[in-house]
């Protein structure tokens, strides 16, 4: 599906619900925040409602944070179904406890089946890791009052940034073209949750990534680190969750 038509549905969805859920990956809140789709909710009037899902594999201390600077918001994990409760009670605080249509937003990969799955409990929305998965609009009732409507995952259009879109997964491991670069900026950015994961020493990003190499045994025939194979495994590690 081309951009203009992921384009299309997403805007469909913005017109027909009253609320949007714009749902951000907890360890990489900003970086995942699409102020294009922020800005465009605004100007239709509705109401927007942030969802920080994944929150089970971020620091509780940032978290805390987040919530004085982004308002109304809720922590979720989909994945072990936390804060699903609570996020029912918050769209039905907003709606005034009326009946209300519910739009789902936010990049690809950043939970957004895995959020509806939750809310349901029905296994509703098709999941898949790999990003881009969804397509085109669902509508999914979660109960009696509240109607959700799914979208695929889309990045602001203006937006070319593959060493973002690799980190935040929202470009898939497997599409990166250069994932040592990408992997390496990742190391930098959250060094000691990598060192911790891998059980690896190292005092910058290319000494860490060389010991990943090693410890898991991504090498070249010769005997040295396999710095591309090391670097897809760590992107896939982290953009699957593996890495806490």
């Amino acid at each position: 599906m081309s951009m203009p038509s992921y384009w299309k549905h997403v805007n469909n969805v913005l017109q027909s619900a009253e609320l949007i859920i714009e749902v951000l990956d907890a360890r990489m809140i900003e970086e995942t925040r699409n102020i294009e789709l922020e800005e465009k909710t605004q100007k239709l009037g509705k109401k927007l409602l942030f969802v920080i899902n994944k929150s089970d594999l971020a620091n509780k201390s940032e978290l805390e944070k987040t919530k004085k600077t982004l308002h109304p918001c809720v922590f979720i994990s989909s994945k072990d179904r936390l804060g699903t409760t609570i996020l029912k009670k918050k769209i039905l605080e907003l709606s005034k406890g009326r009946s209300v249509v519910v739009g789902i937003v936010g990049y690809p990969n950043v939970g957004k089946s895995s959020l509806i799955n939750a809310l349901s409990g029905k296994g509703a929305a098709k999941t898949s890791s790999v990003s881009g998965y969804t397509q085109g609009m669902q509508k999914i009732k979660v109960d009696n009052k509240i109607m959700v409507l799914d979208t695929p995952g889309v990045l602001p259009k203006k937006e070319k940034d593959d060493l973002k879109h690799g980190k935040t997964g929202a470009l898939s491991y497997e599409k990166i073209k250069d994932p040592e670069t990408v992997a390496l900026n990742l190391i930098r950015d959250k060094i000691e949750t990598i060192k911790k994961h891998y059980d690896v020493k190292g005092k910058d990003e290319d000494e860490v990534l060389e010991a990943i190499a090693y410890k898991t045994q991504k090498l070249t025939k010769g005997g040295e680190a396999n710095l591309n194979a090391v670097s897809v495994m760590v992107l896939k590690d982290w953009q699957t969750g593996k890495i806490k």
